[in-house]
């Protein structure tokens, strides 16, 4: 097949067809020539009012088959240039979008990317050099059943230190990083010989909770949730004090002003804050947290890492792109009343077949170092008797699962005390409230509830070695990851746990739920019973209403508007009566047979206490008898 162009479009020749022009063709043919450009043009014709109608007209005879030529077949070449045909092309339907909100926090990221990012090149691989970098505070646990070492290392620091020899009297290793940043990740990952999808997995924190299996190191990814107190700022109200006391009017009266014009005042700042919030949001960036209300956190002294300003809660955690609905859920928090909120983080693990653990946490390293670390310091705990380090991994899975006890604890609280009020003085405002609890609670429960096959994930790789013969092969690259018999064991009680944690979400999901149904159903029978009276108290007027109405006509010489009042109601009582029967007939007779229904049940409720204190009155009768 040969291309040719013509005024610049593409063509293409298709094989010569056979001469059909032998064949007889009933069309009627039209004199017509094909330019090279393929554009027919009729010539001239001598008769200039040719009748249009009868050119345009195409006649067959009744013995020939009209039947459409199949693709298959050649078709006739009308000229010499019959084989050159102007190629189709197709335009575009749509067209993909190449930025979108929800991932403008991953830069150089782009659909058929190179999966994963390599730590032996300085831009991981990619097209971009990663620009994740934050201040680092590692530590460095060697132990074994002898010695202990704890090592405070920086950014710069980690780096030296994983180019030195592993002492030989290190039996484990635990590297605990806080905080994420791109130099650290690349030294632990050249040092250990991390695989690419795991560094990516590290440095992405839109991960599900997972365990991957490689040559050299198992991986493993979950999320940690904690209590975090909110502190209020009182410096505002300090200034207003200096001021009130320079006031020369009485204390309480510049306070009952003070308070009506900050109330009035504090709603205008509180409105215009609003609407700078609003517009911040639309923009898609994070609003920072407000002076009135930060975050508090107490370091421990281990890693003193810490910025309010990078937390994340519960209601930004695996967010949607939709800002404006995570602020709203984020500000209207049940938690929020009570001074505290949920952070959420990702946390990487590996577990390399050398017998180390490298533990990656954003901001919470501190909250698991300390527990660990005390049990470590003690030579004659399991922790160190192992030196195992997939027991390390579960002392660090088991720390996570624990401080998630206190937030289930927390939401269990609250409930109950709406259900309070849900019991005592239902209230559609309080719907709002559990159906933000409830989103609250499904979103931890979709966070917690993934740890169970984390665990039974790592349970099934156990390995068939006694527990006595894993002291020389913990440290053996040959045999890969070992989750020993031990580990196995104790991560049973991490499950058990989740378990108990992932059963009262259950259980405060479902309160939520009944209590919004109830105060629906309540709300609802209040006002049944209200049109119940207002029908009662119309039925009772009903016949007097007629009536009035009757004998306020204009009538013409009607003798019983001229007499006294008493006819009138002769007239009405028995009226109302009448209608009162026929209408609340079935009313009356339900109230009769639920009074009789009571009476009966009230009277066996008497004979069997009668009974009882009789049978009481008999027993001390006997007792007194026999002494």
């Amino acid at each position: 097949m040969s291309r040719t162009s013509s005024d610049s479009t593409a063509t293409e020749r298709f094989p010569e067809a056979p001469d059909l022009t032998s064949i007889p063709s009933p069309m009627t043919q039209l004199p017509s020539i094909i330019t090279t450009a393929g554009t027919p043009q009729i010539p001239p014709t001598d008769t200039a009012a040719a009748d249009t109608t009868d050119r345009a007209r195409v006649h067959y005879a009744m013995n020939v088959d009209t039947s459409p030529i199949p693709q298959s077949a050649p078709r006739s070449p009308l000229s010499p240039n019959v084989g050159m045909r102007r190629r189709m092309t197709r335009s575009n339907t749509f067209r993909t979008i190449e930025e979108f909100e929800d991932f403008e926090s991953q830069p150089g990221w782009r659909p058929g990317a190179e999966p994963g990012i390599d730590p032996l090149k300085p831009d991981g691989g990619q097209e971009t050099t990663p620009d994740l970098h934050a201040v680092c505070q590692i530590t460095v646990v060697d132990f074994s059943q002898d010695n202990l070492q704890i090592h405070e290392l920086d950014n710069a620091g980690i780096i030296d230190f994983v180019k030195k020899p592993q002492p030989g009297w290190v039996k484990c290793r635990w590297i605990n990083v806080n905080g994420l940043s791109w130099d650290v990740i690349q030294a632990l990952g050249q040092y250990k010989d991390l695989h690419r999808l795991a560094i990516e997995d590290v440095m992405n924190k839109r991960n599900r909770t997972k365990a991957d299996w490689y040559a050299n190191h198992a991986f493993i990814i979950l999320t940690c949730q904690k209590l975090v107190r909110l502190m209020k700022d009182n410096s505002s109200d300090d200034e207003s004090d200096d001021d009130d006391r320079q006031s020369v009017k009485s204390r309480s009266s510049s306070k009952t002003m003070g308070r009506k014009f900050s109330r009035w005042f504090g709603s205008k700042k509180k409105k215009a804050g609003q609407a700078a919030t609003a517009a911040t949001l639309e923009s898609g960036v994070k609003p920072p947290l407000t002076p009135v209300q930060s975050i508090t956190h107490q370091a421990t002294g281990f890693s003193d890492v810490f910025n309010p300003n990078t937390l994340c809660t519960l209601q930004r955690y695996h967010a949607s792109p939709n800002t404006a609905r995570t602020e709203y859920m984020e500000k209207h928090s049940a938690l929020g009343p009570r001074g505290v909120a949920v952070m959420a983080e990702q946390v990487a693990m590996f577990i390399t077949s050398d017998n180390t653990v490298i533990a990656f946490f954003e901001q919470s390293a501190d909250d698991v170092e300390t527990p660990i670390l005390a049990r470590l310091a003690s030579p004659t705990t399991i922790l160190r008797q192992s030196c195992d380090a997939s027991m390390v991994a579960q002392a660090i899975i088991d720390a996570i699962i624990d401080m998630a006890i206190p937030v289930t604890a927390c939401y269990a609280d609250v409930v109950g005390d709406l259900e309070l009020d849900v019991l005592t003085h239902p209230n559609i405002k309080h719907t709002k409230n559990l159906y933000i609890i409830v989103s609250e609670v499904n979103k931890m429960f979709s966070l917690v509830n993934p740890i169970q096959t984390l665990i039974n994930a790592l349970r099934d790789h156990k390995t068939s070695l006694k527990q006595e013969d894993l002291s020389r092969d913990l440290q053996n690259p040959l045999k890969g990851v070992i989750i020993s018999p031990m580990t196995y064991t104790y991560l049973g009680d991490v499950y058990d746990h989740c378990v108990l944690i992932t059963e009262n979400l259950n259980q405060i999901k479902e309160s939520a739920n009944n209590m919004i149904d109830l105060i629906f159903n309540t709300i609802a029978t209040y006002q049944n019973e209200n049109m119940k009276q207002l029908t009662v108290v119309t039925i009772l007027f009903l016949p007097m209403t007629f009536i009035t109405g009757y004998f306020g006509m204009n009538f013409v010489d009607f003798e019983p508007v001229y007499g006294s009042v008493i006819y009138f109601w002769k007239a009405a009582i028995p009226t109302a009566i009448a209608t009162i029967i026929v209408v609340m007939r079935e009313m009356i007779y339900e109230w009769l047979v639920r009074t009789f229904q009571r009476r009966q049940i009230l009277g066996v409720r008497k004979k069997r206490k009668e009974r009882s204190e009789q049978a009481k009155m008999n027993r001390k009768l006997q007792s007194r008898e026999a002494m």
